[in-house]
């Protein structure tokens, strides 16, 4: 496993660019799936979930061709589930969203469950019904999930939460459906509306992306189309409190703040000093923060993948804050990581923590254990005094393209080892 080790207290200055969107990237792919023409999903982000779901597609005949390290053509003429590497699949969140072309598709497959970030119980539960609703059968045996269908039939839908890959699963299948479906409590989030454009160029009918209430009239089949997924906005608010630490002046390009709207105000609500403008973010070395309480909601709320991000600037604000986390209840194990290193955080319960601040942090041997949490701890190290060293290199690398050779031209000391 590779490692980072972080020299901290260095001056961050320059532009920083972000990349595309894992969460609308890996959902892009999969509606590539639905047809038998070429696709062309530009802005894909170079990392390892997405490299394994390529793989994943390759293993069941479907052809895969980078055009250049972030552009991929897909060719989902022939597919052939049988084939899947289960092994691969099972390495990455994003292959949940396979049900949803599969059983449009080919009507009968196995696979094997999700993986992810270890950051609570994440049951697909409320996907599986959804699409038992639309007519497919759908059994668990022993660490596989058998699905069929004679045929996908539009239906009302109500989701039980606002969950984005249950959105995504059912806006894919119900896409080559017969008839209407309603889609009730439908996640709005930005990724959400990105497939929901990519499925319309392909020649799908859907109405209401971006609220609650999406309405999906079922066509034979979908054509091939081009496009380009959105800038990543959880790297957006990596690289943006980055800049709040860094002791100099950072400006994030490829940005939308509107993706950010909720994030941004509470930024400003801490006394954080920044500029918006259309595309692009700058901000400047905050050193007088204010702690604030923040809560994950859905969007437009405080996205719940931010709040690990924003956890070192609460620590150099003065005074107590409070994060809310009522989705996952392990979102805080990265906790103990930072209290290494001198984090002053207490965990009043699986969901909720208090953070004291300022915070005086130094160089620590710590350990990664998912995206997010991974992301935190390099913010901390690079704000921290002395070295330190971040062990599973690789839970960041699932998020993040290349971030040591990006913040190196920011003027970060990081730099990665392989144990190999």
């Amino acid at each position: 496993m590779d490692k980072f080790i972080i020299n901290g207290k260095k001056i961050l200055n320059g532009e920083i660019e972000v990349k595309g969107s894992k969460n609308s990237a890996g959902p892009a792919l999969m509606a590539a799936l639905l047809c038998k023409e070429e696709c062309i999903v530009d802005n894909v982000p170079f990392i390892e979930d997405i490299a394994n779901i390529l793989d994943v597609f390759e293993s069941m005949g479907v052809e895969v061709e980078r055009i250049t390290n972030n552009k991929v053509k897909i060719n989902a003429s022939a597919i052939d589930p049988a084939k899947m590497d289960l092994e691969k699949a099972s390495k990455t969140r994003i292959s949940v969203l396979f049900f949803g072309p599969l059983l449009a598709r080919v009507k009968r497959f196995k696979i094997s469950p999700p993986g992810g970030d270890r950051i609570g119980l994440r049951p697909i539960s409320v996907q599986l019904r959804a699409l038992e609703k639309l007519g497919a059968k759908i059994t668990q045996k022993e660490n596989l999930y058998e699905a069929e269908c004679k045929s996908l039939q539009g239906t009302e839908i109500i989701l039980g939460e606002f969950s984005v890959t249950s959105t995504e699963a059912v806006m894919l299948a119900a896409v080559l459906a017969n008839g209407k479906t309603t889609i009730k409590g439908a996640a709005a989030e930005p990724h959400v509306q990105d497939l929901g454009q990519m499925l319309l160029k392909m020649g799908a009918k859907i109405e209401g992306l971006g609220t609650h209430t999406i309405i999906i009239t079922g066509v034979k089949e979908l054509r091939g189309c081009e496009h380009k997924v959105i800038s990543d906005p959880l790297e957006a608010g990596t690289f943006i409190v980055l800049g709040a630490l860094g002791g100099g002046k950072l400006k994030v390009k490829n940005v939308n703040p509107e993706h950010l709207d909720l994030f941004l105000a509470k930024l400003e609500e801490m006394n954080v000093n920044l500029e918006k403008a259309d595309n692009y973010v700058i901000v400047s070395y905050s050193p007088d923060l204010n702690p604030v309480k923040v809560q994950a909601l859905p969007y437009p709320g405080f996205p719940t993948d931010l709040l690990p991000i924003i956890i070192p600037l609460l620590l150099r604000s003065n005074g107590k804050s409070l994060v809310h986390d009522p989705l996952y209840e392990n979102r805080f194990n990265y906790v103990q990581q930072l209290r290494k290193m001198g984090a002053d955080i207490e965990i009043v319960d699986p969901h909720r923590a208090f953070v004291f601040g300022p915070s005086k942090l130094s160089g620590a041997k710590i350990d990664s254990w998912d995206i997010r949490a991974g992301a935190c701890l390099v913010i901390a190290a690079l704000s921290a005094e002395g070295q330190t060293v971040i062990e599973n290199a690789f839970q960041i690398d699932r998020g993040y393209e290349k971030i040591e050779e990006r913040l190196q031209k920011i003027g970060a000391d990081i730099k990665r080892i392989s144990n190999f």
